[in-house]
């Protein structure tokens, strides 16, 4: 007794959803492929309002609201304000948009991201391979694209530029992840952000949420709809991979780092707190640099959780002073933030007594990684080494709105002699080890000095995750070549 309401992404009406209604249909399900308003004035508040009409109108007692790309936002604001009408919410290939985001954010031409910032008129739809701009066109025949290329309308502005409103009502609905892997991130990137991400991953962890993966591009109702068809059927009856907080995965906020080094003296000075080795001469830093994006809310923060601190209680029992610091990497257009709450604190802690501000090696974890393009690009004469865990080092799919400026694969070319230290997930998301492969052959056509630590069946996280002899072998070599190179 299910309906599904079909909405697709922009430039797009009802006829993109032609293979996946028909065999929905054909399964006994009633679907509702929906061809939103392209008048030039028309907003997001415009597509919202023809939702909550059309789900007025539908006397089933089950409806599945389906949104894809850009469609989920229309989707979300009327699933807010008709929860008593809408079973669950599924999301295909597209962003967990909150209250106030646009769809901007979802664009991934940054020209037109700009453009749009001060331009009313409707964007104009693709054309060929242009579509691929707007996502991977994996699996996308000559046939549907000619059609894509045909029935493609103009966009409104305003339905991208129009801040999406929702209370909290939409939150406590059901809902379900279609996960396009060659669009951009799988389950298993999802279960990271889902453990120790923003608060819209976290949120989904119980039995109320379900994630499906398909092996292909931006637009699986063309390139898979008998697949899409059958995976929506199966989120309506409450399928999919579920994630559940368990005592064999601890958060990330509560689980113990895998060696045990000493408590030592800490001093708190704005976003960074210094980790006082016993020698009370000037000694080298060692600055850890957390990831993201995270949720502004998250407690403990980055620089109060048990990895963090036994990072910067190993440095210091080594000799050096552990710095850990909270920056405000909370969503993906943050870098620029994050950059310098990042370049604040390493000069609070040259100026430091404790410090020989001569000797400081900058450590970056994970989507931290991006954040080390500055000082790989042109690192000043103190910094004497720079150490990265399992990195991001260049936007993967889905990334497409960071900061042109943070890409650590094309910043190698200033590098000059700065040595790295990398370590190595042996299982590290697909997505993320693209990355990490990309820089180290850049870096081998640069002639970086590059020293990798490999954790060969770790993973993105691995001190966690992975609490293993090798684990733990691998951190204390890591720290072993970052305190060589301070001297």
């Amino acid at each position: 007794m299910t309906a599904f309401v079909l909405v697709g992404g922009a430039f797009t009406g009802g006829w993109l959803w032609d293979g996946v209604a028909a065999r929905l249909r054909a399964a006994g399900a009633e679907a509702y492929p929906v061809t939103p308003d392209a008048d030039p004035a028309a907003g997001l508040g415009t597509h919202a309002e023809e939702l909550l009409r059309l789900l007025d109108r539908i006397e089933r007692p089950e409806v599945v609201l389906v949104g894809h790309d850009y469609g989920i936002h229309p989707v979300l604001a009327a699933a807010d304000r008709r929860p008593d009408r809408v079973a669950r919410v599924v999301y295909v290939a597209t962003g967990l948009p909150g209250d106030g985001d646009t769809a901007a954010l979802l664009v991934r031409d940054a020209d037109l991201r700009e453009r749009l910032g001060h331009d009313t008129a409707p964007v104009a739809p693709p054309r060929g391979e242009e579509w691929a701009r707007w996502g991977s066109l994996d699996g996308v025949g000559a046939e549907d694209l000619a059609r894509l290329d045909r029935l493609a309308v103009a966009q409104p502005a305003r339905t991208l530029t129009e801040p999406l409103r929702i209370g909290g009502a939409v939150h406590r609905l059901p809902a379900t992840g279609v996960m396009c892997t060659a669009d951009g991130p799988g389950i298993d990137t999802v279960e990271m952000l889902v453990r120790s991400g923003p608060a819209q991953f976290r949120e989904r962890i119980g039995p109320r949420f379900g994630f499906f993966e398909l092996p292909t591009g931006h637009w699986p109702m063309l390139s898979r709809p008998a697949e899409l068809a059958d995976v929506l059927l199966r989120a309506a009856a409450g399928g999919g991979h579920h994630f559940e907080q368990t005592d064999e995965h601890p958060s990330y906020e509560t689980a113990d780092f895998l060696l045990d080094p000493p408590v030592v003296p800490r001093e708190r000075h704005g976003r960074a707190d210094l980790h006082l080795p016993e020698d009370p001469a000037p000694r080298p830093a060692v600055v850890f640099v957390h990831g993201g994006p995270i949720d502004p809310e998250r407690r403990p923060t980055p620089r109060d959780t048990p990895v963090f601190l036994g990072y910067a209680r190993l440095a210091a029992s080594r000799g050096a002073v552990g710095v850990t610091l909270d920056h405000r990497l909370h969503a993906l257009g943050d870098y620029a933030r994050a950059a310098a709450d990042l370049a604040e604190a390493v000069e609070r802690v040259r100026a430091h007594p404790r410090v020989d501000p001569e000797r400081v090696a900058l450590w970056f974890f994970s989507g931290g990684g991006l954040l080390s393009a500055d000082w790989l690009a042109a690192p000043p004469p103190w910094l004497r080494c720079l150490a990265l865990t399992y990195p991001v080092l260049a936007p993967p799919p889905g990334w497409e709105t960071v900061d042109a400026r943070f890409r650590p694969v094309a910043a190698l070319a200033g590098a000059g002699g700065l040595p790295v230290v990398l370590s190595r997930a042996g299982r590290e998301h697909a997505p993320f080890a693209v990355t990490v492969a990309d820089f180290l052959t850049a870096a081998a056509g640069h002639g970086t000095d590059v020293e990798v630590v490999e954790v060969p069946e770790g993973r993105h996280g691995f001190e966690t995750l992975d609490p293993t002899d090798a684990s733990r072998a691998a951190v204390v070599r890591a720290m072993d070549a970052v305190l060589h190179r301070l001297g």
